[in-house]
């Protein structure tokens, strides 16, 4: 009888640090499980043998969010995902938030993993995904690459699903900035029915104010961008004290922000699942900023998280 080693449920675990930051990057899913720093935690994170819960931390590609029914055209194909979120129908998340990435490079402060995507019934196009996490004194960062490793041109989006958390601070007291003008109007089902201004609503977080009893669980749009072209998330204390910050560069024009309210036990409206998105839900049938990336053809964009003093 072959012996198998036990590891954990995440997988093979990979520790970064640099000036007082600290993140732990896991095998299944290539993505976050921890990041603090000096002594802070700012991610809502898991411990190594938990399943990772509410995808938190986790890469979502080739699409995010939610797909109605799981199908969608492209081309001349009309293709079926599985259905990942039987309950209401859809398929959730992409194809890479569970599979197992390999280690490419590692350094002190640094790791590049890469998971080769094969082409599927529901997605009959391979892909090559790699990201570097990094962590210095601006934070963490988070550098991804996907090319089109097969003949034909493929629909593509991608998003990244971390929880910001300030100890301490209960969501409901936590001031919020949300960079978007518009937001997604929704179904029961969370799919889009249309998008509407949020300007003077109880959804306007263009300038910081307190969460409260907001349940949010929808996507912004209509960015306001910074002068380089990205846009930044940023979640402080009362009274103006010290916080978190998720920036992303220009290849991300949305911003999906969920309070947890349907998490369970000690996680429920714990912390800020802060989004950043290429596209919207339901953006295979809708065609909404889906990126057409073309056979052999390489994607880059950046993301990253700041602690911001008092």
């Amino acid at each position: 009888m072959e012996t198998v080693e036990n590891t954990a449920l995440s997988g093979a675990q990979w520790t970064i640090a640099a000036a007082g930051h600290e993140a732990v990057v896991v095998e299944v899913g290539g993505g976050l499980r921890t990041y603090r720093s000096d002594g802070v935690d700012h991610v809502d994170g898991y411990g190594p043998d938990e399943v990772c819960p509410g995808s938190a931390g986790q890469v979502l590609a080739p699409w995010p969010n939610r797909i109605r029914d799981g199908r969608y055209t492209f081309g001349n194909r009309e293709l079926q995902l599985a259905l990942t979120e039987p309950a209401r129908q859809v398929a959730i998340h992409g194809l890479v938030n569970w599979v197992r990435w390999r280690l490419e490079e590692q350094k002190p402060d640094s790791v590049a993993l890469v998971h080769d995507l094969p082409a599927t019934p529901g997605y009959p196009w391979p892909l090559r995904l790699r990201t570097r996490w990094s962590v210095g004194s601006d934070g963490l960062r988070a550098d991804h690459e996907v090319t089109n490793t097969g003949p034909e041109d493929c629909p593509f989006g991608f998003s990244v699903h971390p929880y910001l958390r300030l100890p301490g601070v209960a969501v409901d007291d936590i001031r919020m900035r949300v960079p978007a003008r518009s937001r997604l109007l929704l179904d029961a089902r969370l799919l889009p029915m249309g998008i509407t201004g949020v300007v003077g609503t109880d959804h306007d977080f263009t300038e910081p104010r307190r969460i409260g009893a907001a349940v949010l669980d929808l996507a912004f749009c209509d960015v306001i961008r910074e002068p380089d072209g990205g846009s930044r998330v940023s979640l402080t204390g009362p009274d103006g004290t010290a916080g978190v910050s998720l920036w992303a560069d220009e290849q991300f024009g949305w911003w999906q922000v969920y309070t947890g309210d349907t998490l369970s036990g000690e996680r429920h409206r714990r912390s800020v699942a802060v989004e950043p998105m290429t596209c919207p839900p339901d953006a295979f049938r809708s065609g909404r900023d889906v990126m057409v990336l073309p056979a052999g053809h390489t994607w880059r964009a950046a993301w990253g998280i700041q602690p911001t003093p008092a």
